[in-house]
């Protein structure tokens, strides 16, 4: 039925949480705001590190600070994104099985470009081909807006009617939606089942291998 996917990355393929709420941790400290638990962490996650960073510190944007602290903040996840980053069990297996398929895949995440290049690389070197970031200065527009997953899809030689997205998250769903692809939730991500089910989604599963089953 399909022959690619698109993957979301943070709380799809990899647990980043951690690293992400450490780094927003440091800048909180460093700039003596007050400091958010990891859960707290994970609400704000999913439209990219800069809206993170505004949604963490107080007046957002517009703190006369913003760019400085962002800045500080980028430099220290960019160090530090993989020192608890870690694959979610059976991710792996999952690509690998994709793989021997012959499904295209590419990662489309809201993370800086940088970060997802280095992550892919770490963790799916010679598995997955095609890895984008947030690149808005290029002028790609950063998801829900469909342009990464759309140049994906170029990049791949794919087509919407052949491809699905998976990914964990409201910006997914909707990205999904805008892009004319077929969603796939998953429920170990950042966030809960009953939110995941108020979203537009064609099957949520409970473990990776179980998107076999959707792609056949």
């Amino acid at each position: 039925m399909y022959d690619t996917v698109i993957f979301d990355l943070d709380g799809t393929l990899l647990n980043t949480i951690d690293d992400i709420a450490a780094a927003v941790q440091y800048a909180q400290k460093k700039y003596g705001f007050p400091v958010h638990t990891v859960d707290e962490v994970k609400k704000h996650v999913g439209n990219g590190l800069r809206l993170l960073m505004h949604r963490s510190i107080p007046e957002g944007e517009n703190n006369p600070d913003f760019d400085k602290i962002f800045a500080d903040f980028s430099e220290y996840y960019q160090k530090h994104c993989q020192v608890k980053t870690r694959a979610y069990d059976g991710t792996l297996d999952l690509i690998k099985q994709l793989k021997k398929r012959n499904i295209k895949m590419a990662i489309v995440s809201n993370k800086n470009y940088k970060a997802v290049e280095s992550l892919k690389n770490i963790y799916f070197e010679g598995l997955i081909d095609v890895a984008l970031g947030e690149n808005e200065a290029a002028g790609i527009k950063k998801k829900p807006a469909k342009d990464m997953v759309m140049s994906a899809l170029d990049k791949l030689g794919s087509t919407q009617e052949k491809s699905i997205y998976v990914g964990d998250s409201e910006v997914d769903s909707q990205t999904a939606v805008n892009s004319g692809l077929d969603c796939i939730l998953v429920s170990w991500g950042f966030r809960t089942k009953d939110i995941l089910e108020k979203l537009t989604y064609k099957k949520i599963i409970d473990e990776p291998m179980k998107l076999l089953d959707v792609i056949a």
